[in-house]
Formats: structure tokens, sequence, C-alpha cells
């Protein structure tokens, strides 16, 4: 089958409607003589004469007529279709989306996502999955709606970033440790006994490649991997210290002494990522304002 030439729908609705090839023509922006081609196609494909002349106008045939009102529907629809999706609206918005974070994303930035969330659009889900990898498939396929992370070498390029927060490092004992009183100095830190917590991509770690460079080395006794809420609960109980991302552990360290590090560390960005095949999407819009807002109020 020949495939049907779309155009001639408009070109038949403005036909209808004008009832003048010349009028038709100045509607689309076409040549009158251009019109009456497309007239004569439109004869051809339908086998009527469609509009036919009375004295000084055109007048429908009783086909013509049968096919106005259904080619000004299907004109509209076309239109519909290719026209920029609406602002949502959500209150009435029914969706559930998915975050992949960290435990810290969600212990700091969690209920004051949900109550923002809440606020205008309180029939939206949100499921937080835990991020133990940068696999970005998750994005690519479309089983996770946003996630949370720092852009790297090895961050898939095809994926949109927004910067939420800027963060650096910071050294936490409990309360009453040795660190919690007196000048700490690279040294003083780094004889204590550490917990290191290993992020999955990452192949060496910022505070030993810092201390490297002054020609000091920590003893790490304990290795976790994952996010910094265990380690924290390990050296709240303990003598050991554990070296942890400022704002992204704000209320974790609740009850904790946290110091300054007695060295220079690069800060980084946490940032919010998405698949390109949801940029233009409204709701997935407003929900990355909605992240953003979260994460500035706090």
């Amino acid at each position: 089958m020949t495939a049907p030439d779309f155009n001639l729908l408009l070109t038949l609705d403005a036909l209808l409607t004008e009832r003048s090839v010349a009028r038709a023509a100045d509607r689309l922006g076409l040549s009158p003589s251009a019109m009456s081609r497309a007239l004569a196609r439109l004869r051809a494909v339908t086998g009527d004469p469609l509009l036919v002349r009375a004295g000084q106008r055109l007048v429908p045939t009783p086909r013509a007529l049968e096919l106005r009102d259904q080619v000004r529907h299907l004109v509209d629809e076309v239109g519909a279709v290719l026209r920029p999706a609406e602002a949502v609206t959500p209150a009435r918005l029914a969706r559930t989306f998915t975050l992949r974070t960290s435990e810290g994303f969600v212990e700091n930035f969690g209920a004051a996502l949900l109550r923002r969330v809440h606020r205008d659009a309180p029939h939206v889900r949100l499921r937080f999955l835990p991020k133990a990898n940068k696999d970005s498939a998750p994005l690519r396929d479309g089983t996770v709606d946003l996630e949370t992370g720092v852009v790297e070498a090895n961050t898939s390029p095809e994926l949109r970033a927004q910067a939420l927060i800027r963060d650096r490092y910071v050294g936490v004992v409990r309360k009453g440790h040795p660190l919690s009183k007196g000048k700490i100095t690279p040294h003083r830190y780094a004889t204590g006994q550490h917990i290191s917590v290993f992020r999955g991509g990452l192949d060496d770690d910022p505070i030993d490649e810092a201390l490297t460079a002054l020609e000091v080395k920590r003893e790490v006794v304990v290795a976790i991997i994952g996010g910094f809420s265990s380690a924290l609960a390990v050296a709240r109980a303990s003598d050991l210290i554990v070296t942890v991302p400022e704002r992204h552990s704000g209320t974790l360290r609740t009850g904790m002494h946290t110091f300054p590090l007695p060295f220079a560390t690069k800060p980084f960005t946490i940032s919010l990522l998405w698949h390109p095949r949801l940029d233009a999407d409204p709701a997935h819009r407003w929900l990355r304002g909605c992240v953003k807002e979260a994460c500035e109020a706090r």
C-alpha cells in the first residue's frame, strides 16, 4: 500500500473551512496554483469532486460535508500529538517515581523531599532504592527515574546532570574522644585508628591521596562498603575515626564531634542524574525541581 499523505488532511480541512482556493492557500502559506494542484489530488484520492463551483463560490458536495467534521477532528488530534506537552498539574498527578540514592541522602533530605512533594501532589508516591554501584542501566531502561551521585569520568556521557549539593569532607568522632580536644594536626589525625567507607567506582580514596602528599599514612582497621550511616554508628560506639561528607551526613552526626580536616581535600558536588528521554517530561521536570528545593532548604 502507498503511504497516505497526511498533508492532504490539512489541505482538505482548510478548503472545507474556507470554501475558497485562494483563502485556503493563504491560510496554509501556499500559492493558489499549489492549492489547486492539491485539490486535484484530493479529488483523485477520494474519488469525489469535494468542492464544485456555484456562481462565484465553491460549495461542498455531500461527500465533503460528510468528511468535514471527521477531518477537523483528525487535524485537531494530530495537532495535539505534535504540540509541546502541557504543564503538569501536581494536584492531579498520580504517579510513582523511583529514586536511586545513598542512604545518607535519604536520611538527610528524604523527609524534606516528601513534604515538598506531598504538599502539592498528594497522589504521588516515591520509591527509594539503594545505590550499590554507578551502573547507568537502571536509568537507561526506565526502572529508575532519578539518581544522585558525583559525576565522574566513568559516568555515562548520555545522562543529564544538575548540581544539587557542594560538599566537603570532615572528620567525626564520638563525644569525649581525644580528638575532640586540642589542635588536630595531620600526624595526630593519621595516628588514630580509622574507618574507611568504600564507595563503588572510586579507585582511590581522596583522604589517603591527601595524606600521601604529606608523606603521612593512616591506619584503617575497618572498611565498610556502602553508605556512611553504618560507619558513623561504629564510630559513635568506639574510638575509631570516620571521615564523611559534611552536608551529606548532617543528621547522622547528631551527638558526635565533628572537626575540619587538618589538610586540604577537593570539595565535590552531588548531582541529580536522569536519562535524556525524560528530560522534557513535565512531571519529571516538576519532580527534579522538588528535589533541588529540598536540598536547598537544608
